[in-house]
């Protein structure tokens, strides 16, 4: 990976718990560093709905990714945060806890897994999509219906800007964030042909176009052009559909994010310019050991699926 041509390719990835993910088409790989400061390395198949039945085409596709990111980021961030020693197992469990553990045994990894992804997408759909809709209606005599979209829009892209900035303040995060630079770095470092070293890594950007935080802002912004056309001053029926037209909206965005990391156009680079200045505060520059982690992630992909 030496020979200095720039390269594109599939390899995406996530920060998780003092660690790193890196996931390629078949596989992916994560890295963490336990409390004994060694790396630690698990591969596991990419699963989920991708690539099958209607998954395979276009829009669909984007639904299926989104879905299965929830899920894989879910379980990945509760493995991360056991062996980086914050897992349950490291605490004292209450009476309630150790009597699920006990009944449920193995399965209540699973059973926590998707409660947690349930309980997340309805937060989510809470605070992005009916609170929104419930500060939007107040303008419902002000404005007429077709503004109404745009609104909403606008106070969608407040809360989430503010979101970040809130969380962004806090410590645990600010080191997810430091993971996340490091992973952006190593796949910048990788697709510009160069080895795979912490000095090669170090110098490369915190921010590319394929990254979820710029895929967030894409969902925001797309929302409002579908909303525009999507019209009526019924609070409950503007909600539901909203609601509804998440997955057709997160399908366009992951088609457009696609098709903006595999091209290098003027038009591409004024598209991605707003999702990369957001990248500015969810990433942050890395130290050398989460450049190493990141590194070793990015090395479990390839070991499996070389590059071409």
């Amino acid at each position: 990976m030496s020979n200095g041509k720039q390269q594109t390719n599939n390899i995406g990835g996530q920060a998780v718990i003092e660690g790193v993910m890196m996931r390629g088409k078949k596989i992916y790989a994560m890295a963490v560093r336990n409390p004994e400061g060694e790396i630690v390395v698990e591969k596991k198949p990419v699963g989920g709905l991708g690539k099958k039945g209607l998954f395979r085409y276009p829009i669909f596709r984007g639904m299926a990714a989104f879905v299965d990111s929830l899920v894989t980021g879910t379980k990945i961030l509760m493995r991360s945060a056991e062996i980086a020693g914050e897992g349950w197992e490291e605490e004292e469990l209450s009476p309630f806890e150790q009597w699920l553990k006990d009944k449920l045994g193995d399965k209540i990894n699973d059973i926590l897994i998707y409660f947690s992804v349930f309980i997340s997408l309805l937060l989510g759909m809470g605070l992005f999509f009916v609170l929104p809709v419930a500060i939007g209606n107040l303008f419902k005599t002000l404005v007429p219906t077709w503004a109404l979209g745009i609104i909403e829009g606008l106070i969608r892209i407040a809360i989430f800007l503010g979101y970040l900035w809130l969380i962004s303040r806090m410590k645990e995060i600010k080191r997810v964030f430091q993971y996340h630079g490091a992973e952006h770095k190593t796949i910048a470092c990788f697709e510009s042909g160069r080895e795979l070293t912490v000095e090669n890594v170090r110098p490369c950007t915190r921010l590319h176009k394929r990254c979820g935080t710029s895929f967030l802002l894409f969902v925001m912004l797309i929302s409002m052009i579908v909303f525009f056309f999507v019209r009526t001053d019924v609070f409950w029926l503007r909600l539901i559909t909203r609601i509804c037209l998440v997955p057709f909206i997160a399908g366009i965005s992951y088609e457009v994010i696609r098709w903006a990391g595999n091209s290098e156009s003027s038009f591409v680079k004024i598209v991605s310019a707003p999702g990369l200045c957001l990248q500015k505060l969810t990433t942050a520059e890395p130290d050398a050991s989460q450049i190493e982690c990141a590194i070793a992630a990015m090395k479990g992909v390839l070991e499996d699926e070389p590059e071409e």
